[in-house]
């Protein structure tokens, strides 16, 4: 039976369509082999970067294929895996994640550096679990893409093992982790007993009501949910974030609630009955309240960015709500792709300012810590506070325009209190966002505290590279919104 399906595996592989589907995939795990044999081999171990930045250019070569392409491969193995515009959309984002958070993490890793290169491997394997949790049309695919993508984070989170805080957030998400992991797994089994099926597009057009098919339906949301950090399941990540190594924590914080969100807009919502919007809104309201509320009595600034994180996370879930039985469920996935771009982009490079400032101690991202900095380091400074600015929705940002096209979903789907509610709890997140801008401009420096000198080259390019991304998502939005095609 094993050698049966082995041998339908690659019979799927025979045409073209499914090369090209899967060609982002292969380049991802080529990639992961070749980096470990560079580390076995001592004459190839100068080659480790060019190998991981090589396999990152090729998959990103990959899915711009899809892009350009008039046709793209769609559905292959059997129906149970999708390619198309929107998947690659989704895999230029997860790459770009890894890209910047690897980017971030040079220099950062100074007591694990001989480790470095198992980091850099787990690594690169997540996005190859990103990219299969966004395409899949059946829930084992997804399964098998959620463990690729979650096992290799769970000793992300743990690897600076000298720290304490960093152990304590990998044992955290490992274990929480694995019950999210369990829920899935009994959710699909119980929607299997009720409707004999694990293909997402023939759950879609079954009788799903039944008190079996409903509860297991309850079970898969509810692990995707934890996965996204959605009340009442988002309690995990304030601590994880804070105590896992901060490029670590930015591809938590974009690639891994991108998947998770590209799977519940794409494939799950056209599964959910039509009456769950209410009680996803619900809880899109009440995840946004305690993020931001939450936020507002943070003093570890990336504490508080966790928590904004959570907020976040109840924005996009709106989107979700929106697309169960909306008008525009394309609308939908468009405004879910360009807020989470813009997102990215902000949370990437505010997490690699403070990897940066976390070169000269933990206590550099506690705000007390921040006073003044922009008189010693104007730069960091100005590029800190663009990014808050960003996350907070100011006009000529990305985060502003991603904010307006999620609330306009909103209004065409006749949820306007909604709309109305969401949009106010956002202002409360300025509260706390112009507070480090306040802390950076308008305090003096402290005087038992020396500045923090915060030199490394790969950072700043990080910082650089999102800031450009920030203002031109927010000033020539026609660009991007033609590429994902509004």
């Amino acid at each position: 039976m094993i050698l049966a399906q082995l041998g339908s595996a690659f019979d799927g592989l025979s045409t073209p369509a499914a090369w090209a589907a899967m060609g982002p995939l292969l380049a991802l795990g080529a990639g992961v082999i070749l980096y470990l044999l560079c580390d076995v081999i001592d004459a190839l171990r100068g080659l480790r970067p060019f190998v991981f930045a090589g396999a990152l250019v090729a998959a990103a070569a990959g899915e711009i294929a899809i892009l350009a392409a008039e046709r793209a491969p769609g559905i292959v193995f059997d129906g149970t895996f999708q390619a198309d515009h929107a998947t690659a959309l989704w895999g230029l984002l997860f790459l770009g994640a890894t890209g910047l958070s690897w980017l971030a993490s040079h220099g950062y890793y100074r007591e694990s550096l001989p480790f470095r290169p198992e980091h850099d491997a787990l690594l690169l394997t997540t996005p190859i679990g990103m990219m299969l949790m966004v395409g899949a049309r059946d829930l084992v695919v997804f399964f098998v893409g959620l463990e690729l993508l979650s096992l290799p984070l769970y000793a992300l989170c743990a690897f600076r093992r000298m720290r304490a805080e960093s152990v304590e957030a990998g044992l955290k998400y490992f274990l929480l982790g694995s019950f999210s992991s369990a829920l899935f797994v009994y959710g699909a089994a119980l929607v299997y007993a009720a409707a004999g099926t694990l293909s997402l597009p023939e759950l879609a057009g079954r009788d799903l009501s039944s008190p079996l098919a409903l509860a297991g339906l309850a079970l898969l949301v509810a692990s995707l949910f934890f996965k996204v950090a959605v009340f009442p399941f988002h309690l995990w990540a304030p601590d994880v974030y804070q105590g896992s190594p901060t490029p670590v924590t930015a591809l938590m914080a974009t690639g891994t609630k991108a998947a998770a969100f590209g799977f519940l807009i794409v494939q799950l919502a056209p599964v959910l009955p039509e009456s769950a919007r209410t009680l996803v809104a619900l809880c899109a309201l009440a995840t946004m309240a305690l993020g931001n509320l939450g936020a507002l009595v943070q003093t570890d600034l990336k504490r508080m960015l966790a928590y904004s994180s959570v907020a976040h996370a109840g924005t996009l879930l709106l989107l979700v709500a929106a697309g169960l039985g909306g008008p525009d469920e394309h609308g939908a996935l468009v405004a879910a792709l360009y807020y989470l771009g813009g997102y990215l982009f902000t949370a990437v490079g505010a997490f690699g300012i403070l990897a940066l400032l976390e070169d000269d101690g933990a206590r550099y991202t506690r705000l007390d810590s921040l006073r003044g900095l922009a008189r010693s380091r104007p730069l960091l400074a100005a590029l800190l506070a663009l990014f808050m600015l960003s996350l907070g929705g100011i006009p000529a940002t990305a985060g502003f325009l991603g904010k307006w096209f999620v609330f306009a979903v909103l209004v065409d789907a006749g949820m306007i209190a909604v709309a109305v509610i969401g949009a106010l709890l956002s202002t409360v997140a300025l509260g706390y966002y112009l507070r480090v801008i306040v802390v950076l401009y308008m305090q003096a420096p402290p005087e038992d505290l020396e500045p923090p000198r915060a030199r490394r080259l790969s950072t700043g390019l990080v910082g650089a590279v999102c800031a450009l991304f920030v203002l031109a998502m927010g000033l020539f939005p026609a660009l991007f919104l033609g590429l994902i095609g509004r």
